[in-house]
């Protein structure tokens, strides 16, 4: 038994291969494709059927064009790296129908990994290549000796608009680095809340934020962060002098955003003091931007899915709830967060959550708790998911970080809400948006709703990809792949359960 569960054990790194297919996941048949001002939910009658879940477990392929490959030239495909395993994979039938945009970024990202492995030694990429004894004591001696080491290489920013494939590029790029470089992947809102947690730690040094520099470099020279997104006025306040010190003690920067460079934490609090961090981001890393309009999110064959519009339909949630769990008895459950806080689950079974959406997205909750029940449930069940305006746009603040988190983590969700997703946040606008809507006379009519429209550039670029989420989150594709994913874990676990004796038997 051992040794067949070792042969599926050897599919995980495929599954890392297929995280984030949906990105760009291109079907072959147009047929299929969703556009924007589609329905990808479902709206149930009074007493229909409710078709039941899907769970079969198949390998969705990611995609890129056939067309896009034959622009690669001969003479790249020779060398090692992404551009060469897009190759491959396109070769092998594992990706198809992609677009010139992303070859464009895939140069730039096969550029960034010819100079690093070139630079190398230089970059001190290799863990092994320095004695443990000097790394640990490498701030020690700093402090006595200061020095700056910057990298010979410069990092890059990737952005565009929401599922053009970035974090999906990035990956393709992480995962063709030898495993024995120092090399960190991780998302954003993790990367700070992982920041905050060890400052914390360091209370009462002089400088804090030089000793955290100083671990995390000692950790990752090459740092990959997803969602390079600043909403949070604390992380603001420390960005620049946190990447002032990592960047002086050599960190490369990969990144990907929705925002361009001089587009981030536009309008926020403070942002003067958060401006010079701007300049260090186009000082240390090339900015790239990813050009193509199509969300490819939006290119899956959604079906029904889980999520279902209108009121009064508490009973209906529950009872999808209660299919999942089978014959768990759902009960109160405490989750561990951060440093000492809990998280109290209404109800939790056999790795699902129930919550309303008030005790979710109401309460002063963050990013950190959202992580902390993810670690500990694969499903959400979340009800009575609100329209967004002026008067709730904390909540919808919560609700975009919510849905990140749970896309970042591969997590089902079951809703039920006032609307679509597209309808959720018709009220939420960028400053151009509201321009353009702006002029009005008294002979022209107002909308009802006018006076909970919610102007925020923050919320009116995170919304299409929240959106964009959502719509993924309820695709085929997608609850395919979180249902093999479950039962590839739930067999790596009766394997691991097995007694030894039985195991050396």
């Amino acid at each position: 038994m051992r040794a067949a569960v070792r042969s599926v054990r050897n599919q995980t790194s495929a599954f890392q291969h297929q995280r984030n297919s949906y990105s760009s996941a291109f079907v072959r048949r147009r047929s299929h494709l969703i556009e924007s001002n589609s329905s990808s939910v479902y709206r149930p009658p009074d007493n229909a059927e409710i078709r039941r879940f899907l769970f079969p477990a198949m390998f969705i392929s990611r995609a890129f064009s056939t067309d896009a490959a034959a622009k690669v030239n001969i003479a790249e495909v020779n060398r090692a790296g992404p551009l060469v395993e897009y190759e491959r994979r396109i070769l092998a039938g594992e990706l198809v129908d992609g677009d010139a945009c992303q070859v464009g970024t895939l140069r730039e990202l096969q550029r960034l990994y010819d100079e690093i492995v070139e630079s190398a030694d230089a970059c001190r990429l290799d863990r092994y290549a320095v004695p443990e004894k000097i790394v640990r004591n490498r701030w020690f001696w700093s402090r006595l000796m200061p020095q700056s080491s910057y990298s010979p290489v410069k990092g890059l920013y990737l952005y565009g608009g929401v599922g053009t494939g970035k974090t999906m590029l990035m990956d393709l790029f992480f995962n063709q680095l030898p495993s024995n470089w120092r090399k960190k992947r991780i998302h954003f809102h993790d990367f700070m809340l992982n920041v905050h947690s060890r400052l914390q730690r360091h209370k009462g040094v002089a400088d804090p934020l030089e000793v955290v520099a100083g671990e995390i470099s000692d950790e990752a020279i090459l740092l990959c962060l997803d969602e390079f997104m600043v909403t949070d006025v604390a992380d603001a306040l420390i960005l620049n002098r946190l990447f002032r010190h990592l960047f002086s003690n050599g960190v490369i920067l990969v990144a990907t955003s929705n925002r361009a460079p001089d587009n981030l934490y536009e309008g926020g609090l403070l942002r003067d003091i958060f401006l010079p961090f701007i300049a260090t981001l186009k000082e240390r890393c090339v900015a790239h931007e990813i050009g193509s309009a199509v969300d490819y999110r939006k290119l899956t064959s959604a079906e029904q899915g889980f999520y279902f519009i209108g009121k009064d339909l508490s009973g209906l949630l529950k009872e999808k709830f209660q299919q999942l769990i089978g014959e768990h008895i759902a009960s109160p459950q405490v989750v561990e967060v951060v440093m000492g806080r809990t998280l109290q689950v209404p109800l939790g079974a056999n790795g699902c959550a129930y919550f309303s959406f008030e005790e979710l997205c109401d309460k002063p909750l963050g990013a950190a708790d959202y992580f902390g029940l993810f670690k500990n449930f694969h499903t959400l069940a979340l009800e009575g998911v609100q329209k967004f305006g002026l008067h709730n746009r904390t909540a919808a603040y919560r609700f975009v970080t919510l849905v990140d988190v749970m896309y970042e983590n591969r997590s089902r969700l079951l809703c039920t809400a006032e609307g679509s997703p597209q309808e959720l946040f018709e009220n939420i606008m960028t400053v151009s948006d509201a321009q353009q809507i702006a002029p009005r006379t008294s002979s022209r009519s107002r909308r009802n709703d006018d006076s909970d429209l919610c102007v925020d550039n923050e919320l009116g670029f995170a919304k299409d990809r929240t959106i964009s989420r959502l719509t993924e989150m309820n695709s085929k594709e997608y609850l395919e792949q979180h249902a093999a994913e479950r039962q590839l874990s739930q067999e790596l676990a009766k394997a691991d359960a097995v007694p030894v004796n039985m195991k050396q038997a």
